[in-house]
């Protein structure tokens, strides 16, 4: 129906259960439990709908219907219109709309609504009981629930509160959910341009390193060896597509705001491999790579795999070459073993410090996902060792 499409699910059931806090009321007024009301019998139920009324728009208007619940319970109360020993129904809706309130505004308006509700309802009771209870006809049979100001009192006070402290404790967990929900979000942006971060600076550090190796080469045999040249910016032209390739969709993410985890992005893994070994040996660096595979990688270990050995042979090219380097991996189905040791940079060259770089922090990090282990150190003989194990479950989850 197109009525009930305004409202919405929510304002057609307010409206159902202003209905039928209407019907109780008018129930409660024409059979009470005390004195009857000097007021028709009829009145009881326009006197019903008016103080249910709020109920039912209460989400368009919450103060507006709060005023206006607590103002016909006054009113009816005053009037001698409500069921003498159940006066405290007329308040219910009263109660409704605060709920309401204190789950939609701040804790310290909410809190006054509370205090001005409160005060209003006793203020009505107190009348009620001392100037139009006396005036009324006694009920011809004896209550069950006699009428008594303190026990009305007591119930409306604590209806309020407990309309008052549900609403607010609602109102604290959507906004504890919401902030829960945007730390969430931006701890996963986080991650994910920490991600990308690491990513481009494993490819780029590589592909760079190899380059300003090749044109260093090119610039000192420029004039002595010129076919030498030529091979050497073959190799930069080469290196330089193949990068700009594997980081032209990355940096389309980072512009259009996509989600890489969705994307279908190149993923490098094992059979990769033997690339970054001749990609090594082309910038000066003897690389003797030894793959054991017992079992096949999850690709997420496999690219961690790539990674790892792409930015050892990094640090490898920049910092020690030309020297002698080995490569070893070895995957037993339970873990990953990497171990990467040169021997040292020649010509004099002073070694390379133990700690320190974005390049040994990422493959630490790597490493540190999977629960595994990690070390870089100089070794006593010369040269520099990378070890790095990567435990992990046959489904590719973290061991």
């Amino acid at each position: 129906m197109e009525w009930a499409r305004r409202l919405g699910g929510r304002g057609v059931a307010d409206a159902v259960v202003a209905v039928i806090l209407a019907l109780l009321v008018g129930y409660a007024i024409v059979d009470p439990p005390g004195p009857s009301s000097w007021w028709p019998t009829w009145s009881a139920w326009p006197v019903a709908a008016v103080v249910s009324f709020p109920i039912a728009v209460r989400r368009r208007r919450p103060w507006a219907m709060l005023g206006l619940a607590c103002a016909a319970g006054v009113l009816a109360t005053v009037a001698g219109a409500v069921a003498a020993g159940a006066t405290w129904l007329s308040f219910v809706p009263t109660v409704l709309v605060l709920y309401l309130v204190a789950a939609t505004a701040s804790v310290r308006w909410s809190l006054a609504g509370l205090a001005a509700c409160a005060f209003a309802a006793v203020t009505a009771v107190l009348i009620f009981y001392a100037q139009v209870f006396p005036g009324l006809t006694p009920a011809t049979s004896p209550s069950e629930l006699p009428p008594y100001w303190p026990v009305e009192i007591g119930v409306i006070c604590v209806l309020l509160a407990a309309g008052w402290a549900i609403g607010t404790a609602v109102r604290w967990k959507r906004d504890t959910t919401s902030r829960l929900v945007r730390h969430l979000a931006e701890a996963a942006v986080a991650d994910e341009r920490r991600r990308i971060a690491r990513e481009l600076h494993d490819v780029i550090g590589h592909s760079m390193s190899l380059i300003a190796v090749k044109a260093t080469v090119a610039n000192h045999v420029a004039d002595a060896r010129p076919q030498e040249v030529r091979a050497a910016l073959a190799v930069i032209e080469q290196t330089s597509r193949s990068t700009l390739a594997e980081i032209h969709p990355v940096l389309g993410l980072l512009r259009s705001d996509g989600d890489l985890q969705e994307a279908h992005l190149p993923v490098p893994g094992m059979a990769d491999l033997p690339g970054l070994a001749a990609d090594a040996r082309s910038a000066g660096v003897e690389v003797d790579l030894t793959i054991r595979e017992e079992a096949a990688l999850p690709p997420a270990v496999a690219v961690s795999v790539y990674r790892i050995v792409q930015q050892a042979l990094t640090n490898v090219i920049t910092h020690a070459g030309p020297t002698r380097c080995s490569v070893t991996v070895d995957i037993d189905g339970r873990a990953a073993m990497i171990e990467v040791i040169d021997d040292g940079p020649r010509h004099g060259r002073p070694p390379r410090a133990d700690h320190g770089g974005h390049g040994l922090i990422g493959m630490r990090e790597r490493a540190k996902m999977y629960g595994g282990t990690f070390s870089a150190g100089s070794q006593p003989e010369g040269g520099f060792r990378v070890a790095t194990r990567l435990p992990y479950d046959p489904n590719g989850t973290m061991a």
